[in-house]
């Protein structure tokens, strides 16, 4: 009986060892064997400088078309999406009142014309009649001399003269008014078919119609927006970079532009301006890019992001920039040594869109560890690690 006993409890016993066993086991291997990671080798390679910035697609030469008199809009030539050239009819105003008021400004001009006509004549029969009067008086003058004419009939000379004189004055001063009154009636004239002129409305320039705001039969006033009309000859994405980028961007850039209608897809560009305000809330400042090429539907006021190239180098040693961990404000990365992952601080220099540039505290042919997918638990210096 003591002997069966005996067995049992070894039995029980080796069970409880085997049990003991495998939790051993089971507690290194989650805690100390080494655990599967990814690694990156450093390598010399190309490294390009980004700066980043989100804009939307602009014309650099945009106007609003706007009536320069009141009046009822008879009729709108163009819609938005359309080409239109230089000098084209775009809308047109009801002119109906504006011409008979260039009518009446033209026959005011005839009737003006005519009256001067009328006072270069009188002025004309003034002349006449004062060159008369002075021959007279000379005749008269001379006969008084030799006592053949009265002092009665040298006052009659001298009254007669004097009135042909204040009649030629004013028949000279007739003609200088009626001829202002010509120059008037022409300026009224002008004034009344450049009135009439403004009743049709024309693109300053080739272009593209964007926009349409009006349609006929309303009254539109004068700044009133009925057409945006835009410039096609050159068109760019006005983006918002941060201020701490500003010394690294120049005139001339390359830049490669990703509309977030073709995310997949870059379009080559070059810095076109910079501004010189920055925003005081977003701490931000304009940069416009010109784009080369623009996708085959693009639309005026569109999203994209803007990469500004600000260097670039080729042998460069690089590593992801997922890689980067930071401790206390300094970077540092995890690599594989001796078969656990070792801290490492390095120092960076050039970044670029997906890797950065480290310039001390790496060599090539090192490798660095990749991070773990969210799921896992993070890799931590001095865990025994299995790279691949």
């Amino acid at each position: 009986m003591k002997t069966d006993s005996i067995r049992n409890s070894l039995r029980k016993s080796a069970k409880w060892l085997l049990l003991a066993a495998i939790v051993v086991v089971v507690v290194y291997r989650a805690k100390f064997a080494p655990v599967p990671v990814e690694a990156f080798e450093v390598k010399p390679g190309v490294v390009v400088g980004e700066v980043m910035g989100t804009g939307t697609l602009e014309a650099r030469v945009k106007t609003t078309i706007s009536p320069r008199i009141q009046e009822r809009l008879a009729e709108v030539l163009v819609d938005q999406g359309d080409t239109v050239h230089a000098g084209q009819l775009l809308a047109r105003l009801d002119d109906g009142e504006l011409k008979r008021q260039v009518e009446v400004a033209e026959a005011s001009l005839a009737a003006a014309k005519a009256t001067a006509e009328r006072v270069r004549v009188d002025e004309a029969r003034a002349r006449a009649v004062e060159q008369q009067a002075q021959q007279d008086h000379k005749r008269v003058s001379e006969l008084l001399a030799t006592k053949v004419s009265s002092t009665a009939e040298m006052d009659k000379a001298v009254e007669q003269l004097r009135v042909a004189e204040a009649d030629l004055q004013r028949a000279r001063a007739a003609t200088v008014e009626a001829g202002q009154q010509v120059i008037t009636a022409e300026r009224n004239l002008d004034y009344q078919r450049e009135r009439l002129a403004f009743s049709e409305l024309r693109s300053p320039y080739d272009g593209l119609i964007t926009k349409r705001e009006r349609d006929p039969g309303g009254v539109v006033v004068p700044g009133s927006s009925m057409l945006q009309l835009i410039s096609t000859n050159e068109l760019w994405v006005s983006a918002w970079v941060d201020e701490t980028a500003s010394a690294r961007l120049a005139l001339g850039q390359k830049a490669r532009v990703v509309f977030r209608s073709e995310a997949e897809r870059n379009y080559i560009g070059e810095v076109a301006r910079l501004g010189r305000e920055t925003d005081p809330e977003t701490r931000e400042f304009l940069v416009d890019v010109r784009v080369r090429e623009l996708p085959p539907n693009w639309t005026i006021g569109q999203r994209a992001e803007v990469f500004i190239e600000t260097g670039r180098k080729s042998d460069a040693l690089a590593v992801p920039q997922t890689c980067l961990q930071w401790r206390d404000g300094q970077p540092a990365v995890l690599v594989a040594e001796h078969g656990k992952a070792s801290w490492r601080e390095v120092t960076l220099g050039l970044r670029g869109r997906d890797s950065v540039e480290v310039v001390q505290g790496l060599v090539a042919g090192e490798r660095v560890l990749l991070p773990r997918s969210p799921q896992q638990p993070p890799l931590k210096p001095g865990q025994r690690i299995k790279a691949k």
